[in-house]
């Protein structure tokens, strides 16, 4: 190849990188002129339902054009992230992401239908939602160290219902199996209102859930909490203690929720919401409508959520090995 040749196409190179930026530019300053389709993966009423649909609400007032919120559920979040992951990466189909479904799913699943780091643009943490072990009325233990005492007892194991195999509430089960010995089995259940209906008819003694949907059934009496897995108390319920008050300091476990655009959606437009999402996460109104389901807010830049995804693809990884999880 001659020196004319070389440079000739270190020109081209130059020039189609630069077309490339101004079309990004172009892109992210016209974003957004249409509505935006947010989807869900997991059926209505759970955490990252309820969290995803205030979020469209206030993200459509920011943005100035409807976001509207679309359960796509199945497979434990893994069809409606294929979805987006397949979508034309231009800021109109956002995800709801779950670290159930793009941390743990890809540990337990011999296949899923996309790449967890490869797939997607993240946009920004919402928060973390805090998990919670909860008991039937009837059932003696009042502290974790009462359950873990009542489970040696029992030669087939003390049973807690879960919202599926391999989902955040269950992981926090082996999690407290393994640093406590606790005779535990999980009983997977198709939804976590169904396993709360279980814990409530006294199927199961013990439930590990997510804080969200549990707050009504608390207050009324029909469930008995005995701790909750966030570093410190959350305001929702702020006489339950957490794991590490009751003597376990290696039990802390959240449940993140984020946003999330198919890969190689241009840069501008993955500032522009971040910027709007983490306006809705600064206001005093989202931070009390969040914390009140149990969602700790926490406003990220996307290289940050990208770090944590990250983090606990391997930190996950180690746990589910060692418990043996695997999807049916």
């Amino acid at each position: 190849m001659n020196l004319l040749s070389i440079i000739l196409k270190c020109f081209i190179t130059l020039l189609l990188g630069y077309l490339s930026i101004l079309q990004a530019h172009a892109q992210g300053k016209d974003f957004p002129n249409k509505p935006i389709h947010l989807i869900i993966p997991f059926a209505p009423g759970g955490v990252t339902d309820i969290g995803g649909r205030y979020i469209a609400q206030q993200l459509s007032q920011k943005l100035g054009v409807e976001v509207y919120a679309e359960n796509k559920a199945g497979a434990s979040g893994n069809i409606g992230a294929s979805y987006v992951a397949k979508a034309d990466p231009d800021g109109y189909t956002l995800l709801v992401g779950f670290d159930g479904t793009l941390v743990i799913n890809p540990h337990i699943f011999e296949k899923i239908p996309f790449s967890t780091m490869n797939d997607f643009s993240p946009i920004g943490k919402i928060g973390d939602a805090a998990l919670i072990l909860l008991a039937n009325p009837s059932f003696p233990a009042k502290t974790v160290k009462e359950v873990i005492a009542l489970s040696m007892k029992e030669s087939k194991g003390l049973s807690y219902a879960t919202s599926g195999i391999g989902v955040t509430p269950h992981i926090a089960g082996e999690l407290l199996k393994q640093k406590t010995k606790a005779n535990l089995v999980a009983i997977p259940y198709k939804s976590g209102g169904q396993a709360l209906i279980g814990l409530m008819g006294g199927d199961v003694p013990l439930a590990f859930t997510n804080l969200a949907g549990a707050t009504q059934y608390i207050d009324s009496g029909q469930l008995k909490p005995i701790a909750v897995s966030a570093k410190n108390r959350v305001s929702a319920l702020p006489n339950v203690p957490t794991f590490i008050e009751s003597g376990f300091k290696d039990i802390s476990v959240m449940s993140w929720i984020g946003l999330l655009a198919p890969a190689k959606t241009p840069k501008p437009i993955i500032l522009q919401i971040n910027k709007a999402l983490n306006e809705i996460l600064n206001s005093e109104q989202a931070r009390e409508k969040l914390n009140g389901l149990g969602i700790l807010v926490t406003s990220t830049s996307p290289e940050a959520f990208y770090d944590e995804i990250k983090s606990d693809l391997d930190l996950y990884e180690k746990i589910v090995k060692t418990a043996g999880i695997k999807a049916p």
